[in-house]
């Protein structure tokens, strides 16, 4: 049996939701952002792109390229109602249902062309979300996730696209390199100087060559040029967290030291948040004292991934909870309500000097362990004798 994988992705959603609750901005170019000087380009709509403006991109820049575009706030709390919205739509229609971001979703049809017709069944789902929610969507419909999501972006704005097995290979040949998921800026940089602009230049090089200039990464590229993709539909679970704690060896009612280590706690966190594409929405405290009592107080927060943002209000639940007459056993927090969405949704305010540190400071993270490089607030001036990393568990629970 066919596989039969549906990939679908609300246009330009943000600015899309922002139209839905303004009328007036229907047609007009649309910059969603931080509105100072200093913010970053957070999303922006088709009449924008059209000046050369993309995310990411400081506010500043795109006001010079786009001087009549609408400088509009970002509200997360908008965006998350309506991708719930439809969330809710697509898996009470399908067999499983994969949420892959705030406005991207995947479904496995497979099997239902014995009932309805997979492509007829996409379109009519389709077309009861775009009645329902009000928001434009477009899909592609092909044997696997590579394919359907390349043919989502074909099929933009507000359309539809199905593939039909065997026509893979064709309908990606005469695509730039860069519509296959994973080739980013450097990749694409990489390969577009040895020759390689169009999928067709790739399908028709092999396995080895691909290895030989991409290392391990390049079977995978290949495999996608050429339609391959066996990836399954993950089915959607809505809640998660991650969270971090740790139980002392001598009990402790150091206020000093103790915050010293939530903010440790939370930069670790943060960057985990980051590496894995995540924003928080809630963020909670637990205190264990010396005589087992527990305690945990959490608060709802706008949609972040940053350090500096989750940091005050997880020392402000600590202090609500801290009784200095207590000696501390075990303390920890946790991050929740968690959302897939690149950091790029998390800087609405945040300047583009702020962007670039966080995108430096994860890199050297990355490059050479989590605690490669902190925040000086976040060295204990007396050190933990046996932990002198003080984040010694993380773990995601649903």
């Amino acid at each position: 049996m066919q596989r039969a994988i549906l990939h679908m992705d609300l246009d330009t959603f943000f600015v899309s939701v922002e139209r839905l609750l303004d009328s007036s901005l229907n047609n007009k170019p649309v910059l969603l952002g931080g509105s100072s000087n200093r913010g970053v380009i957070a999303s922006c709509s088709y009449e924008a792109r059209a000046f050369g403006v993309h995310a990411g991109m400081p506010m500043l820049q795109a006001k010079k390229l786009c001087p009549n575009g609408n400088i509009v706030k970002p509200s997360m709390g908008n965006y998350t109602k309506y991708s719930k919205m439809v969330a809710d739509i697509v898996k009470h229609k399908v067999p499983i249902f994969e949420k892959s971001s705030i406005d991207e979703f995947y479904a496995d049809l497979t099997g239902m062309d014995r009932f309805f017709g997979c492509y007829k069944y996409a379109t009519e789902l389709r077309e009861t979300i775009i009645k329902e929610s009000g928001l434009p969507i477009s899909f592609g419909l092909s044997n696997n996730k590579t394919v359907s999501k390349i043919a989502t972006g074909e099929a933009k704005p507000n359309n539809q696209i199905k593939v039909d097995y065997g026509q893979e290979i064709a309908f990606l040949a005469p695509l730039s390199i860069k519509k296959i998921p994973m080739v980013g800026a450097k990749t694409f940089q990489k390969l577009n100087g040895l020759g390689f602009e169009k999928i067709e230049n790739i399908q028709q090089s092999t396995v080895e060559t691909m290895t030989r200039i991409l290392g391990n990464y390049g079977n995978i590229v290949w495999e996608k040029a050429n339609g391959i993709d066996p990836s399954i539909v993950k089915p959607f679970r809505e809640r998660k967290s991650i969270s971090t704690e740790r139980t002392f060896e001598n009990d402790t009612n150091n206020k000093q030291n103790l915050e010293t280590l939530i903010k440790s706690m939370a930069e670790s966190l943060a960057f985990q948040l980051r590496k894995k594409d995540k924003l928080c929405s809630c963020v909670a405290v637990k205190i264990r004292y010396s005589d087992f009592s527990t305690y945990n107080k959490q608060i709802k927060t706008p949609y972040t991934s940053s350090d500096h943002v989750i940091m005050p209000h997880l020392i402000q639940l600590f202090e609500q909870l801290f009784n200095t007459a207590r000696p501390v056993r075990l303390i920890g927090i946790k991050l929740s309500d968690l959302v897939s969405e690149n950091y790029q949704t998390n800087l609405f305010s945040e300047s583009a000097e702020k962007t670039q540190l966080y995108k430096a400071l994860d890199n050297i993270r990355t490059q050479f362990g989590d605690r490669s490089i902190y925040r000086a607030s976040t060295i204990s001036k007396k050190p933990y004798k046996n932990h002198p990393n003080p984040f010694n568990k993380t773990e995601e629970e649903d």
